[in-house]
Protein backbone atom coordinates (compact mmCIF):
# COMPACT_ATOMS: atom_id res chain seq x y z
CA UNK A 1 0.00 0.00 0.00
CA UNK A 2 1.46 3.65 -1.00
CA UNK A 3 1.02 6.35 1.27
CA UNK A 4 1.83 10.67 1.82
CA UNK A 5 3.41 11.77 4.94
CA UNK A 6 3.04 15.02 6.13
CA UNK A 7 6.66 16.52 7.36
CA UNK A 8 4.61 16.76 11.19
CA UNK A 9 4.49 12.62 11.51
CA UNK A 10 8.33 12.29 10.60
CA UNK A 11 9.00 14.96 13.30
CA UNK A 12 6.99 13.17 15.31
CA UNK A 13 7.85 10.45 14.87
CA UNK A 14 11.78 11.54 15.76
CA UNK A 15 10.66 13.09 18.55
CA UNK A 16 8.77 10.11 20.04
CA UNK A 17 10.26 6.64 19.35
CA UNK A 18 7.93 4.03 19.87
CA UNK A 19 4.54 6.09 19.72
CA UNK A 20 1.90 5.89 16.89
CA UNK A 21 4.16 8.18 14.04
CA UNK A 22 7.10 6.49 14.90
CA UNK A 23 5.13 2.89 14.00
CA UNK A 24 3.53 4.43 11.09
CA UNK A 25 7.46 5.81 9.89
CA UNK A 26 9.06 2.14 10.89
CA UNK A 27 6.47 0.51 8.40
CA UNK A 28 6.95 2.44 5.55
CA UNK A 29 11.00 1.87 6.70
CA UNK A 30 10.22 -1.87 7.07
CA UNK A 31 8.26 -1.46 3.46
CA UNK A 32 4.83 -2.50 4.72
CA UNK A 33 3.94 1.13 3.17
CA UNK A 34 5.57 2.70 -0.04
CA UNK A 35 5.89 6.22 0.33
CA UNK A 36 4.45 8.32 -2.33
CA UNK A 37 6.67 11.99 -2.49
CA UNK A 38 7.85 14.49 -5.41
CA UNK A 39 11.02 16.65 -5.33
CA UNK A 40 8.75 19.39 -3.22
CA UNK A 41 8.14 17.29 -0.40
CA UNK A 42 11.79 15.66 -0.08
CA UNK A 43 12.78 19.55 -0.13
CA UNK A 44 10.40 19.96 2.42
CA UNK A 45 11.44 17.23 4.98
CA UNK A 46 15.34 17.79 4.19
CA UNK A 47 14.73 21.77 5.36
CA UNK A 48 12.16 21.11 8.25
CA UNK A 49 14.44 18.38 9.91
CA UNK A 50 17.34 20.86 10.14
CA UNK A 51 15.52 23.24 11.45
CA UNK A 52 18.22 23.99 14.94
CA UNK A 53 15.07 23.71 17.20
CA UNK A 54 14.44 20.21 16.40
CA UNK A 55 18.30 19.29 16.95
CA UNK A 56 18.31 15.92 15.06
CA UNK A 57 21.28 14.62 14.06
CA UNK A 58 22.30 14.44 10.62
CA UNK A 59 22.39 10.70 10.87
CA UNK A 60 19.24 10.40 12.10
CA UNK A 61 17.73 12.16 9.44
CA UNK A 62 19.55 10.46 7.22
CA UNK A 63 19.00 7.22 8.52
CA UNK A 64 14.87 8.11 8.17
CA UNK A 65 14.66 9.84 4.41
CA UNK A 66 17.60 7.79 2.40
CA UNK A 67 15.67 4.15 3.04
CA UNK A 68 11.99 5.91 2.10
CA UNK A 69 13.01 7.81 -1.05
CA UNK A 70 14.93 5.27 -2.32
CA UNK A 71 11.84 2.35 -1.87
CA UNK A 72 9.38 5.10 -2.50
CA UNK A 73 7.49 6.75 -5.92
CA UNK A 74 8.72 9.77 -7.24
CA UNK A 75 5.78 11.61 -9.24
CA UNK A 76 5.13 15.02 -10.63
CA UNK A 77 1.83 14.98 -9.39
CA UNK A 78 -1.19 17.41 -11.05
CA UNK A 79 -1.59 20.76 -9.79
CA UNK A 80 -5.22 21.45 -7.87
CA UNK A 81 -5.34 25.25 -7.56
CA UNK A 82 -9.03 24.78 -7.16
CA UNK A 83 -8.83 23.92 -4.29
CA UNK A 84 -7.94 26.58 -1.25
CA UNK A 85 -5.56 26.18 1.45
CA UNK A 86 -5.13 28.41 4.53
CA UNK A 87 -1.30 27.06 3.94
CA UNK A 88 -0.10 26.76 0.55
CA UNK A 89 2.89 24.78 2.05
CA UNK A 90 0.26 22.00 2.56
CA UNK A 91 -0.68 21.87 -1.11
CA UNK A 92 1.82 19.91 -2.38
CA UNK A 93 0.93 16.54 0.24
CA UNK A 94 -2.74 16.81 -0.97
CA UNK A 95 -1.66 16.70 -4.61
CA UNK A 96 0.81 14.52 -4.61
CA UNK A 97 -1.99 11.95 -2.28
CA UNK A 98 -4.46 12.69 -4.84
CA UNK A 99 -2.59 11.80 -7.81
CA UNK A 100 -1.46 8.53 -6.38
CA UNK A 101 -5.09 7.71 -5.03
CA UNK A 102 -3.42 6.58 -1.36
CA UNK A 103 -3.77 8.39 1.79
CA UNK A 104 -2.38 11.51 3.15
CA UNK A 105 -1.62 10.94 6.76
CA UNK A 106 -1.13 14.68 9.10
CA UNK A 107 -0.44 15.49 12.44
CA UNK A 108 -2.89 18.44 11.44
CA UNK A 109 -6.13 17.75 9.48
CA UNK A 110 -7.30 21.72 10.01
CA UNK A 111 -4.63 22.37 6.82
CA UNK A 112 -6.46 19.95 4.74
CA UNK A 113 -9.81 19.60 2.76
CA UNK A 114 -12.30 17.22 4.85
CA UNK A 115 -11.71 14.12 2.96
CA UNK A 116 -11.85 10.26 3.70
CA UNK A 117 -8.41 9.43 2.50
CA UNK A 118 -6.57 12.93 4.69
CA UNK A 119 -6.04 10.89 8.40
CA UNK A 120 -4.88 11.89 11.27
CA UNK A 121 -2.14 9.58 12.41
CA UNK A 122 -4.85 7.66 15.03
CA UNK A 123 -7.08 6.88 12.24
CA UNK A 124 -4.55 5.64 10.17
CA UNK A 125 -2.91 3.50 12.42
CA UNK A 126 -6.63 2.01 13.56
CA UNK A 127 -7.21 0.88 9.82
CA UNK A 128 -3.76 -0.05 8.97
CA UNK A 129 -1.95 -0.69 11.46
CA UNK A 130 -3.60 -3.61 13.93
Amino acid sequence: MNVVLDTNVLVSALWSPGRRPWEIVNAVLARRFTLCYDFRILEEYERVLRYPKFRFQEWEIRALLEPMVKAGISVVADPLPQIPFSDESDRKFYEVARFCGVPLVTGNLAHFPEEASVMSVARFYEMYMQ
